[in-house]
C-alpha cells in the first residue's frame, strides 16, 4: 500500500456530504443464525451479491450456539488515520466469543483469522454477551457488554486493538454505571457517547415475560458519557414512554447535539437533545398498540420498533414495527416533528395485505440503508428465543427497499432471498453489513 493509499483509504469519508457520493455496494454482508432454527449446524457469514439478490459464499463459524446478532468494522470513517477497513468484528451474542473475520484478502470470501473465546472476555473484562461494534480513534474497537460472568445485568464496554485485536480491558474509566446496556453511538465533535438500555441476559434469553418489566429487568434509561473522559456524565429515566430504549441514532452531522431512540415495548421514537447543559428526550412518534383476539399480554399489541435508522444526509428516519408488520419512513426535517412520507406492509400479526408481492412470515425487523439513501436491506429474525415466542416456524427473509430522494418506498421485486429454503435446513438472517461502510457505521470526527 502506498503512503498515499494509506492517507486516503478508499471506503474512509471525512464528512456526510462526501459519504453520500460513494460508489453503490456491491455486495453485502449479513449475519445468519441456526440458533433456535433447530438445525444443529454452526451460524455463519453470508456474502450477497447486490446485484443478483443472492448468496456468494457463506463462512461458518467454529461453534455452533453463537446466535450471530450485530457486528461492525474495525476501522470506519471516524478513524480515518489510519489503514482502510480490513475485518469484520462478529460476536456471538448468545454464546459471548468474538470472531475476527478478514475481508481484506479477499472481500468476497471472508475468513475467519481468530476467534476471541469467552473465558478471555470475562478475565479481561468481566463481561459477557457482546452487542454493538464500532471502531473508534486511536486504532480501538469497542464493544457493548450487556452481562456480568453469570447472566446478570451490567453496562459496561469491551476495547480490542484494531491491529492486533487483542482485548484491552473495559472502555469505562471506572466510577459509576447504568445497570443495563444495550446500543451506543458517540459524536466525537461533541464528546459524547450515549448509550441504551435493553434488559438482563437471564432475562430475555429465555423470551419475553411481561411480569419481567414490572420487576425491572428491562430498561427505560439513556445514559450519556464523557467521550474523553470515558466516564458516566447523566442517565435519563425515559419513564413508561421509553421502555427498553433500544437502537439509538444521532445524526450524522458531526456537529449535532441531538439524536432519536427507539423504545421497542412503549413502540415510541423519542428525541434527544441537549438543553441549558443537561440531556432531555420526548416522543416525536408514537405507534399505538392494537387490539388482537388471541394475543396473550394485557393492552393490545405494541408495534415492537425494533430498529432505527437516519439517512446519511439527515433528511429521512426509518423505523420497522415487528410485531404490528409495517416499516415506515419519516420526513425529519424538522426533528421536533417527523413527518410520514412512506410506508409499507410486510408481514406481521396484524394480517394487513403485504406489500411484497408475495406472503412474508414474520415482521419487518433489523434495517440498514445505503449510503445514498437509495436502498434499504430489511431482515425478519429478531432474538431466537423471541422469534419461536412471537412467530412460531419463522421463515426468514432478506428483502431491498427502493427509497426516493423526495420520499416514499417501494419492495424491490427483483431482489429476496428465502432461508427457509435451504438444503441444509432453515436458516434466519439478522444484520446487514455493506461493504463501503453504512447508516449506522460511520460516524465523523
Amino acid at each position: 500500500m502506498t503512503s498515499n493509499q494509506e492517507s486516503t483509504p478508499a471506503s474512509f469519508y471525512a464528512s456526510p456530504q462526501e459519504a453520500r457520493q460513494a460508489r453503490a455496494e456491491e455486495f453485502l454482508y449479513l449475519a445468519c443464525l441456526h440458533e433456535g432454527t433447530g438445525v444443529d449446524k454452526p451460524d455463519f457469514l453470508a456474502v450477497v451479491d447486490a446485484e443478483s439478490g443472492r448468496i456468494v459464499h457463506e463462512t461458518p463459524m467454529p461453534n455452533v450456539g453463537d446466535e450471530l446478532h450485530h457486528f461492525g468494522w474495525n476501522r470506519c470513517s471516524s478513524a480515518c488515520h489510519g489503514p482502510d477497513r480490513s475485518h469484520l468484528i462478529v460476536p456471538g451474542f448468545r454464546s459471548s466469543r468474538i470472531h475476527v473475520v478478514n475481508v481484506a484478502d479477499d472481500p468476497r470470501r471472508p475468513r475467519i483469522e481468530m476467534v476471541i473465546e469467552r473465558e478471555e472476555l470475562v478475565e479481561k473484562t468481566g463481561y459477557t454477551r457482546p452487542h454493538t461494534v464500532h471502531c473508534m480513534p486511536g486504532d480501538n474497537i469497542v464493544i457493548s457488554m450487556l452481562g456480568d460472568a453469570d447472566g446478570n445485568g451490567a453496562c459496561g464496554f469491551a476495547v480490542l486493538d484494531a491491529r492486533t485485536f487483542e482485548v484491552k480491558g473495559r472502555w469505562e474509566n471506572g466510577g459509576p454505571r447504568p445497570p443495563l446496556n444495550y446500543d451506543f453511538w458517540y459524536q466525537p465533535r461533541q464528546n459524547l457517547l450515549v448509550s441504551s438500555e435493553f434488559g438482563e441476559p437471564n432475562a430475555y434469553e429465555k423470551g419475553f415475560d411481561i411480569d419481567d418489566v414490572g420487576a425491572g429487568r428491562y430498561g427505560q434509561r439513556l445514559s450519556f458519557w464523557n467521550l474523553a473522559e470515558r466516564r458516566l456524565e447523566q442517565t435519563l429515566d425515559l419513564g413508561e414512554s421509553g421502555l427498553i430504549p433500544l437502537e439509538v441514532r444521532f445524526l450524522h452531522d458531526p456537529e449535532a447535539e441531538q439524536g432519536f431512540v427507539g423504545a421497542t415495548l412503549a413502540s415510541n421514537i423519542l428525541r434527544f437533545h441537549r438543553s441549558n447543559g443537561s440531556f432531555r428526550a420526548e416522543p416525536v412518534i408514537e405507534v399505538d398498540n392494537e387490539e388482537l383476539e388471541g394475543w396473550p399480554l394485557p393492552g393490545g399489541v405494541p408495534g415492537l420498533i425494533t430498529d432505527v435508522v437516519v439517512s446519511m444526509d439527515d433528511r429521512f428516519l426509518y423505523l420497522s414495527n415487528w410485531l404490528h408488520g409495517d416499516l415506515r419512513q419519516y420526513d425529519i426535517s424538522d426533528p421536533t416533528n417527523p413527518r410520514l412520507t412512506g410506508r409499507l406492509w410486510l408481514g406481521g400479526l396484524l394480517g394487513k395485505p403485504t406489500d411484497a408481492g408475495r406472503e412474508l412470515s414474520g415482521g419487518p425487523q433489523m434495517i440498514q440503508l445505503s449510503l445514498d439513501g437509495r436502498r434499504l436491506y430489511v431482515t425478519n429474525s429478531l432474538y431466537s428465543t423471541w422469534d419461536n415466542q412471537f412467530y412460531p416456524g419463522l421463515r426468514s427473509w432478506l428483502m431491498r427497499v427502493n427509497c426516493s430522494p423526495e420520499g416514499g418506498m417501494e419492495v424491490d421485486p427483483d431482489f429476496f432471498i428465502d432461508f427457509g429454503d435451504r438444503p441444509d435446513g432453515p436458516a434466519r438472517a439478522h444484520e446487514v453489513r455493506l461493504q463501503g461502510g453504512d447508516c449506522t457505521t460511520e460516524i465523523f470526527q
